[in-house]
């Protein structure tokens, strides 16, 4: 191969943002459910554990089901890989074909609020301050990108910070919108819908639809158009 050659992107069918509607087997409602009868949350929280980090088919199967019996709501299809972990898994609503990635995590809170729409891949080691956070349809969460959605007030100034309030401000992330490696949203922002937002980018205010933002405080960079070229400033890894 010639070294012109080897330089040259090479562009593929994505898999993830293609499937069909998802199919789970027949057996799955009704495990799900047997779980949720015989253990209940806090026993459902332990026995996760055991199945957590495994990649076998048991340790896959089993990681959906226990999602799909403690979250408030969760549609087919679901993915969860190994190391994935949650907090307040109850306050969760999730929507049909989701893939979360190796060792993500996702902090609820026991009053608040988690929506992840249909289609959305979450990337390993992804993180989710997830106490009032909506995540529409066909989004892609690149790995390690991050959404903070809440801060102290640091108030008042004589005691550690870490002591003062909390303050929870919603974040929302408009569908089919992606987000690069290693991004985070603070709190307060809404993402566009079909908007890209670059690797490593802090985005601080909100994101108008389909826009390109990046850097640190993200900033405008142009509006996507038909004539893109392939982008690479937000690189989800999406396969």
């Amino acid at each position: 191969m010639s070294a012109d050659r080897a330089g040259e992107a090479r562009v593929v069918q994505a898999v993830h943002g293609r499937h069909g509607a998802p199919v789970d087997p027949a057996y799955l409602a009704g495990l799900a459910e047997e779980l949720r009868q015989s253990y209940g949350r806090a026993g459902l929280i332990e026995l996760y554990g055991r199945f957590a980090s495994g990649d076998g088919v048991v340790d896959t199967l089993m990681r959906k089901a226990i999602w799909q019996a403690i979250a408030r709501r969760c549609g087919t299809g679901l993915q969860v890989a190994g190391g994935a972990g949650f907090k307040h898994p109850e306050t969760f609503e999730i929507g049909n074909g989701v893939f979360i990635g190796a060792q993500a995590y996702i902090q609820g809170r026991f009053d608040g609020t988690c929506v992840i729409g249909d289609n959305v891949w979450i990337g390993p080691m992804a993180y989710f301050d997830a106490r009032d956070l909506v995540i529409e349809d066909s989004v892609g969460w690149g790995p390690g990108a991050k959404v903070l959605g809440s801060t102290h007030t640091a108030l008042p100034v004589d005691v550690p910070i870490i002591r003062t309030d909390l303050e929870i401000k919603p974040v929302r992330i408009g569908a089919w919108a992606d987000i690069g490696t290693n991004a985070t949203i603070l709190p307060g922002v809404s993402i566009g819908k079909g908007a890209i937002v670059g690797a490593g980018a802090v985005v601080v205010s909100d994101v108008e639809p389909f826009s390109v933002v990046a850097g640190v405080p993200a900033k405008f960079i142009r509006w996507r158009t038909e004539a893109d070229p392939v982008l690479d400033i937000s690189h989800g890894g999406r396969s």
